[in-house]
């Protein structure tokens, strides 16, 4: 009884270091991802204070994507509308 006792002892100790192990992995990939992300907010920054134009150039370039991305959801919207349709019109015949 002792012995089995035992042995359980060590499954949960292994269970621990395993938990521990992928709890330790996560934490990494999370601080290795932050330090990603800040390092990209410092290349901005120098980006930007080197160079004020940039600034104007990234606002224009911000605001064509959202007009193209508005163009596309309406072009998206009308397709979605002709092939609901052009269905109901198949089925009628």
């Amino acid at each position: 009884m002792a012995e089995s006792e035992f042995q359980e002892g060590n499954d949960d100790d292994g269970k621990t270091r395993e938990n521990f192990k992928k709890s330790t992995e996560e934490l990494l990939e999370k601080m290795e991802n932050l330090t990603v992300w800040a390092t990209q907010i410092v290349y901005d920054c120098i980006a930007i204070r080197t160079n004020p134009d940039l600034t104007n150039t990234m606002q224009h370039l911000e605001d064509a994507f959202l007009r193209c991305k508005e163009q596309l959801e309406k072009k998206g919207q009308e397709v979605l509308m002709e092939s609901r349709g052009e269905g109901q019109k198949k089925g009628i015949n």
